[in-house]
C-alpha cells in the first residue's frame, strides 16, 4: 500500500514509477520521441538568438558616418550609418523586438489553457518567420522598429511554451542538463549571431542577414500546423473532448421536441429557438472572457506571493541587465577598449565557447548535487558572484590577452547559470502556472533589465565618453544578481512539479494519449501484463 501513495489520480494495480510520470500526452503513433522535440526546440532557440546576436553585430549593426574638422566626410555602415542612428537610438532598436515579446508573452501563456500549446508556437514561428523577412526591406528607423517588435511577438509563444514541454519528457535525475542544453543555445546562438552577421553583413549587405533567417525558420513554422499536437502537463483542451457537449445535446433535444410539436408551426419555433441560442452564445462568450481574466489575475496572484518565484526573478532580472547589455555593447567596446581588429569574431568565438561549456557545465552539476530548488540557489550565487570577479578584473586589464583571459572564465561561470534558474521557475509552481510562469519571468527580465540596459549604457557612454568604465560599471550589477540569489537559499523551497492542479487531464482523455517516454515501455511491456493478469 506504500507504493499506491505515489499516485495521484486514483489507486492502480501497479504503481507508475516516478521516472514515467511524464505529462505531455501524445499518440502513440507521433513522430516525435523526447529527444527529437529537444532537438528541434533547440535548433528553434538557436536561430531565434542567432537573430539578436546579428542585428548586433558590427557587420550588421554598423556604424554612424563620422566627419573631421577639415569638413571631409566618411559614409557609415550597416543599420546604423543606413539610418544614422545616434547610440541611443541604436539602443532602442536593439530593444525594440522586447516590446512585442513582453506583450504577447502573458497572452500566449493564458491562451495555452485552451488552445493547444503545439499551435501557438506554430503561430508565433509564422509572425517570426514574416516579420525577419520585412525587416530586410525596411525603410528607415521607424519601419525596423515596427519589424522587431513583431518578431518579438513571434518570440513570445516559443519562448513561454517551449520549457514546460521539455521539463515534461526530460528524464528525472537528468531535467536540468535537458534545459541546460536548451538555454545553452541562447549565448550559442548570440556567439554564432555575431559572427554570422559579421560575416553576411560585410559581403552581402546587412538586408541579406534577415532574409536568410528568415528562410531558415520557414519549415519550423510549417511544421507546427502540420504535425501532430502534443499536450502538456496539466492542461486539457477542447479539442482532445470526446462526443457532444450538454449544450449540443439540449439543443438536438429541442429540435427534436418542435418537429413533434402541433400547436404551433415548425418555423416559429426554430426562429424563437435561434434568438435564445444568439443570446446564450453571447452571454457564454462574455462569460468566458471574464472567467478567463479571472483566472489570470488568480495565477499572477499566486505567482506574486510566491517567495522563491519572485526572489529567483529579482536576482534573473539583475544578471539579465548585465548579460543585454553586453551582448549589444560587447563587440563595439572590445573594438574601442582594446583595438579589436576583429571584435565580431573575438566576442563571437568566446561567447560559443564559454556559453556551451558553462550552460552545460551549470545542468550537470546541479543533477550532480540533488537538483533541489534549495542547491539551484546554491549554484546560482556562488558561480555569479565569482564570474562577476573575474569579469571585473578583466577590463581593469590593460592587456588584450589578459582581459581575454580572464573574460573567457568569467562568461564561463556566469552562463552556469542558465539551467539552474530556468529549472527554479519551472519547480516552484504548480504544472498549470508554467507558463505563465515562464512568460512573466521573460517579461521581467526583459521589461527591467535588458530592455532599459542597452539604451541606459548607451546614454551613460555617451556621457562619460569611456567604455572601459562604462563596462565596470556595468559588470559590478553582477554582485547585487549574487547576493539576490544567496537570500534564495533560506527560504523554504518545495519542489511543485507532482502537484495537482485544477486543469489536470482526466483519466478518460488520459487514456486516449500517451507520454512520450512511456510510449517504449508500455509498447514492450503489454505482453507480460497482460499474461499475468490472465
Amino acid at each position: 500500500m506504500a507504493q499506491d501513495d505515489h499516485s495521484q489520480v486514483k489507486p492502480k494495480p501497479s504503481p507508475e514509477p516516478m521516472e514515467l510520470r511524464i505529462s505531455s500526452m501524445i499518440p502513440t503513433s507521433s513522430w516525435f520521441t523526447p529527444k527529437r522535440l529537444l532537438a528541434i526546440f533547440c535548433v528553434i532557440n538557436l536561430l531565434n538568438y542567432v537573430d539578436r546576436g546579428a542585428i548586433a553585430s558590427n557587420g550588421v549593426n554598423g556604424s554612424r558616418g563620422t566627419c573631421t574638422e577639415g569638413s571631409s566626410c566618411s559614409s557609415g555602415s550597416g543599420i546604423q550609418g543606413d539610418f544614422n542612428l545616434n547610440n541611443f537610438e541604436d539602443g532602442v532598436l536593439s530593444s525594440a523586438f522586447m516590446v512585442g515579446l513582453l506583450v504577447a508573452s502573458p497572452i500566449f501563456a493564458s491562451l495555452a489553457k485552451s488552445v493547444n500549446p503545439f499551435r501557438l508556437i506554430g503561430i508565433g514561428l509564422s509572425v517570426w518567420t514574416l516579420a525577419t523577412l520585412f525587416c530586410g526591406f525596411s525603410l528607415n528607423f521607424w519601419s525596423i522598429s515596427l519589424c522587431r517588435m513583431l518578431v518579438g511577438v513571434g518570440e513570445a509563444s516559443f519562448i513561454s511554451l517551449a520549457a514546460p514541454f521539455i521539463d515534461d519528457n526530460a528524464p528525472v535525475p537528468q531535467k536540468t542538463a535537458w534545459l541546460a542544453v536548451f538555454y545553452m543555445c541562447i549565448p550559442s546562438g548570440y556567439a554564432l549571431g555575431y559572427v554570422y552577421g559579421g560575416l553576411v553583413g560585410s559581403h552581402f549587405g546587412w538586408r541579406y542577414a534577415f532574409w536568410v533567417e528568415s528562410l531558415l525558420m520557414l519549415p519550423f513554422a510549417i511544421s507546427g500546423f502540420f504535425m501532430k499536437p502534443l499536450q502538456l502537463r496539466g492542461f486539457v483542451h477542447a479539442g482532445s473532448e470526446k462526443g457532444p457537449k450538454p449544450e449540443e445535446v439540449e439543443a438536438i433535444v429541442q429540435a427534436m421536441e418542435a418537429s413533434n410539436g402541433k400547436d404551433e408551426p415548425l418555423s416559429l419555433k426554430a426562429e424563437l429557438r435561434d434568438k435564445n441560442s444568439d443570446h446564450h452564445s453571447k452571454s457564454k462568450s462574455a462569460t468566458q472572457i471574464n472567467e478567463k481574466f479571472s483566472r489570470f489575475l488568480k495565477d499572477m496572484k499566486a505567482l506574486l506571493l510566491d517567495k522563491v518565484y519572485v526572489v529567483n526573478v529579482i536576482g534573473y532580472i539583475a544578471y539579465n541587465f548585465v548579460i543585454g547589455a553586453y551582448s549589444y555593447w560587447g563587440p563595439k567596446a572590445g573594438y574601442n577598449i582594446y583595438h579589436m581588429a576583429d571584435a565580431d569574431l573575438i566576442f563571437g568565438g568566446i561567447t560559443i565557447v564559454c556559453g556551451i561549456v558553462g550552460t552545460l557545465a551549470g545542468g550537470f552539476v546541479l543533477d550532480y548535487m540533488d537538483n533541489t530548488l534549495s542547491n539551484a540557489f546554491k549554484l546560482l550565487s556562488t558561480t555569479t558572484f565569482i564570474g562577476a570577479a573575474f569579469c571585473f578584473g578583466a577590463f581593469l586589464f590593460r592587456s588584450m590577452y589578459g582581459f581575454l583571459a580572464l573574460f573567457a572564465i568569467g562568461e564561463l561561470l556566469v552562463f552556469a547559470t542558465q539551467g539552474p534558474v530556468n529549472y527554479v521557475c519551472l519547480r516552484c509552481v504548480k504544472p498549470s502556472l508554467r507558463p505563465l510562469s515562464m512568460a512573466m519571468s521573460t517579461v521581467a527580465i526583459h521589461i527591467f533589465g535588458d530592455v532599459p540596459s542597452s539604451p541606459l549604457v548607451g546614454v551613460l557612454q555617451d556621457s562619460i565618453n569611456n567604455w572601459r568604465t562604462t563596462a565596470l560599471i556595468l559588470t559590478s550589477i553582477l554582485f547585487l544578481a549574487a547576493g539576490i540569489w544567496f537570500i534564495g537559499i533560506f527560504l523554504h523551497t518545495v519542489d511543485r512539479f507532482d502537484e495537482d492542479s485544477g486543469h489536470q487531464v482526466s483519466n478518460v482523455e488520459r487514456s486516449s494519449t500517451m507520454p512520450l517516454l512511456q510510449e517504449k515501455t508500455e509498447a514492450t511491456s503489454a505482453s507480460p501484463s497482460l499474461s499475468q493478469d490472465h
